[in-house]
């Protein structure tokens, strides 16, 4: 256990003499010895050179215990002052277990402080039974101390360990070194950061502790779910890095996404939509707030995590923030409460883990001076965790490999993976009354289709999809749509009808729309956002879209104004949220580019599509208006597209006078940084037929 991470802060010259009364004291020319000696006759508390009593043994482990809680700070005590005293009784306990170690001094000092803890601790193993869980942390803290300074002083008593052991030896020192360097430059915090820590990693466990899954708040089913029972980590694969011409496809190791910053203090993770990367920037935040035992991210514990979705940071054409109006920025109910500085102070101290989530989701155009805001916080505040998440195509690759970014993309979901999901979704799903067998017949149903039927396969790769899947087919109970299109269809009709229906609910606003209306005016929402290179509006934008939309939706307008209908919308549809007040978004940007494409296609706007096909967030909404295209249309959409490419291909690349050498040589992924697939020939002549429409 890694002392800081309790806030202990115990220096050399505090432990030290502590651990050295453990030991007999050795007359002159002990360290000639040449042969190692056993723990049992050096220890202090025992046999015929004994100078230290029980009592004296149980004093010193006490000490122990009150210098390292004096030494956390007084807002960061690591247990109540009612359990000291069992914390020193288990350590006394603990450490008097060196005399029955069956070993000597270079076997220790071979074996390390970190294992050596683990052979005391073992040896001893009813010391720490019946202590708290902070109780136990810091027993195991002190227990860890106490053998690093074991060790060290076994390396500087005799010079035959020191001369056998010379490499460890020279560790132990710089070790010792460290911790010394750490307690001086990382003092106790003040009281009102320790304080409004708690509160703010409190607020963090509350708000992202929770998940929605899409298509289960059905019939007799809450609309979120636990994060710890509805999580699941799924992998990411660092870039392919071809060796020659034709080994374009090397092996890459897979590791799980959620372990990404284990070793990795810089990543940029990309993910298609629907993959689960904002439900992985939750997993992490709320990993923040546990303790080592509860959590298989112990690497994370100590830290304070900043959720920074961009799209927020930038509402509104806002500049983006310094570390002190992080908070503010993305709308933090106790922003208020923050001490002066205390951001500042988190990041300096390297404390901090930044959650930067949707680079795809902010226009292009401010892709750069988000960079540069990135690089500014990268060099003020270097010593933190960083993780970026965007969709493959919207940054070049190697975008941020400059400033010390790892690459690693989300893999689409094994069938292994399939199987679990669909199995916590069942579970997570309420079983119907009147038939609770049903829920696990449709389970059983779902896992054999998915796995003989190839069709429904290739669409179950992302946690999106496949909860939509299990969705529809409970709510169809049992039948399916083929292909991605007509899921997409579905899924919006069980959302905007079949949801108040099963639950026998009228619109309390006295509006009642059936599907075609409500997704008639969804579009106008839908496709301003896409033109505008946005993924929120604020309220009263909305609801002017609305007011221009009603005269063209004659059953809707007769059912209120524009306010009405918003409202309706907003909480009726399920499609819309507000995650800030008087802000509007789509539930997930699928169902946003799903309309936004379908919309484009009804006014005949292929030229635009054409002409935004180098723009990586029209890239799915391109895919989409393929399939929502009929023939005739799709044939106009595919030409123009193509026409653009051979353009393209015969115009000098202006990257293209540096040469392979250079940092600007296109991607051989994305050619022009991120020109997305929707420009390759050979892709959308086999899309007209099978479009696509969500990796």
């Amino acid at each position: 256990m890694d002392p800081s991470a309790l806030g202990v802060r115990l220096a050399s010259g505090v432990v030290a003499p502590l651990v050295r009364k453990l030991f007999v004291q050795e007359g002159p020319g002990a360290g000639l010895v040449d042969a190692p000696v056993r723990i049992s006759a050096l220890v202090s508390f025992k046999g015929e050179r004994r100078t230290l009593t029980d009592k004296d043994l149980r004093k010193l482990a006490a000490e122990l215990v009150r210098r390292a809680v004096r030494s956390a700070g007084p807002g960061e005590r690591p247990v109540p002052a009612d359990e000291e005293t069992a914390v020193a009784d288990a350590l006394a306990t603990t450490l008097a277990g060196l005399g029955t170690l069956a070993m000597d001094d270079v076997q220790a000092v071979a074996l390390g402080s970190t294992a050596l803890a683990e052979r005391l601790t073992a040896a001893v193993p009813q010391a720490a039974h019946g202590l708290s869980r902070d109780a136990a942390l810091l027993h195991e803290t002190l227990v860890g101390t106490a053998c690093l300074h074991i060790v060290h002083f076994f390396s500087q008593r005799s010079t035959f360990v020191a001369r056998t052991l010379i490499q460890q030896s020279r560790s132990l020192d710089a070790l010792i070194t460290r911790v010394d360097e750490f307690a001086e430059r990382h003092p106790a915090p003040p009281t009102g950061d320790v304080t409004f820590e708690r509160t703010y990693l409190s607020h963090l466990a509350h708000k992202h502790g929770r998940l929605t899954i899409y298509g289960i708040d059905l019939h007799n089913s809450p609309d979120r779910w636990p994060l710890d029972a509805a999580y699941m980590s799924l992998e990411a694969t660092g870039p392919s890095r071809a060796e020659g011409p034709f080994d374009d496809l090397p092996s890459r190791a897979a590791v799980p996404a959620d372990q990404a910053l284990a070793g990795r203090p810089r990543v940029l993770l990309r993910g298609v939509a629907g993959s689960g990367k904002s439900t992985l920037v939750q997993w992490l935040a709320v990993s923040c707030a546990k303790p080592p035992g509860e959590t298989d991210l112990p690497h994370l514990y100590g830290r304070i995590p900043f959720v920074l979705p961009l799209r927020t940071l930038t509402r509104a054409g806002a500049a983006l923030p310094t570390p002190d109006g992080f908070l503010t920025a993305v709308g933090c109910p106790v922003a208020g409460a923050q001490p002066d500085g205390w951001a500042h102070r988190v990041l300096a101290a390297g404390r901090a883990l930044l959650l930067i989530d949707g680079l795809d989701e902010i226009p292009e155009r401010e892709r750069r001076a988000t960079r540069s805001w990135l690089r500014d916080l990268l060099d003020a505040f270097p010593g933190n965790l960083w993780l970026v998440t965007t969709r493959p195509s919207a940054v070049r690759d190697d975008w941020l490999t400059p400033d010390g970014f790892d690459e690693l993309t989300l893999s689409p979901m094994s069938r292994t993976e399939v199987a679990a999901f669909i199995a916590r979704w069942h579970r997570a799903a309420a079983p119907d009354p009147d038939a609770p067998d049903l829920l696990v017949t449709y389970e059983q149903s779902l896992l054999t289709a998915v796995r003989t039927k190839p069709d429904l396969g290739r669409l179950a790769t992302n946690p999106l999809m496949c909860g939509l899947i299990c969705a529809l087919h409970r709510d169809r109970r049992g039948y399916l749509p083929h292909g991605r299109k007509e899921l997409y269809d579905a899924a919006l009709a069980m959302l905007l009808s079949r949801r108040d229906r099963e639950r026998d609910m009228r619109g309390p606003d006295g509006v009642e729309l059936a599907d075609e209306p409500q997704i008639q005016l969804l579009q106008r929402l839908a496709y301003w956002l896409i033109r505008n290179g946005r993924t929120e509006l604020d309220r009263d934008r909305a609801e002017r879209l609305i007011a221009d939309a009603l005269p063209a939706v004659p059953v809707a307008a007769a059912q209120g104004d524009a306010p009405t209908v918003f409202r309706h919308l907003l909480h009726r549809s399920g499609l819309l949220r507000e995650p800030a007040p008087d802000t509007v978004d789509f539930v997930h940007r699928t169902f946003q580019d799903y309309l936004g494409a379908k919309a484009a296609v009804e006014q005949a706007d292929f030229g635009l599509l054409v002409q935004h096909a180098d723009d990586s967030q029209w890239e799915d909404v391109i895919r989409m208006a393929v399939a929502h295209a009929r023939p005739h249309e799709r044939a106009e959409l595919l030409r123009g597209l193509l026409s653009k490419n051979e353009l393209r291909a015969d115009l000098p690349h202006p990257h293209r006078t540096t040469g392979p050498g250079s940092p600007r040589w296109p991607s051989p992924r994305h050619p022009e940084g991120h020109v997305p697939r929707a420009g390759n020939p050979a892709l959308l002549t086999d899309r007209a037929a099978h479009p696509p429409l969500d990796r």
